[in-house]
């Protein structure tokens, strides 16, 4: 399925490509760092860096920002508030919220591949109060009650 995602380049994505998929059967594009100037993200940091456009998604659509599996292995860098979602009446700035829980300081440079963006269908749910839920074998087994078997 392709849908038509609505762009505008904002003035510090002035140059830089627009989102893309890397391979064919890639599920994110990816976002890229449009900051003018190096952003050193010390270990323990964290910094808003702009994607550079800001976007309309079609009705029934949201974008999911992601991190990098290359950035937090290598690096230790990943997404605060991941996966973010970007509803689609949303035609804000597109913004990565990085950062660092490795040992050395990270540059964040123009152009970098920070994140990765997914668009996916949204189901929209109605809620209906029951006195009673029907029963399931799990129930109400919580945090790790599927884990280890006996």
């Amino acid at each position: 399925m392709e849908i038509v995602v609505e762009i505008t380049v904002l003035p510090e994505g002035e140059g830089l490509p627009l989102p893309r998929y890397m391979s064919a059967d890639a599920a994110g594009c990816d976002l890229l760092a449009a900051v003018h100037e190096e952003i050193p993200l010390v270990p323990g940091g964290r910094t808003l860096v702009s994607a550079g456009f800001a976007m309309a998604l079609p009705p029934g659509f949201e974008a999911q920002v992601r991190p990098r599996s290359g950035l937090a292995l290598k690096h230790g860098v990943t997404l605060l508030n991941s996966p973010g979602t970007i509803d689609a009446d949303y035609r804000g700035p597109v913004s990565v919220i990085l950062v660092n829980h490795g040992s050395e300081p990270f540059p964040i440079r123009r152009g970098d591949r920070i994140a990765q963006m997914i668009i996916a269908p949204v189901a929209r749910a109605r809620f209906e109060q029951r006195e009673e839920l029907a029963p399931t074998e799990r129930a109400g087994g919580g945090f790790g009650s599927t884990g280890r078997g006996s």
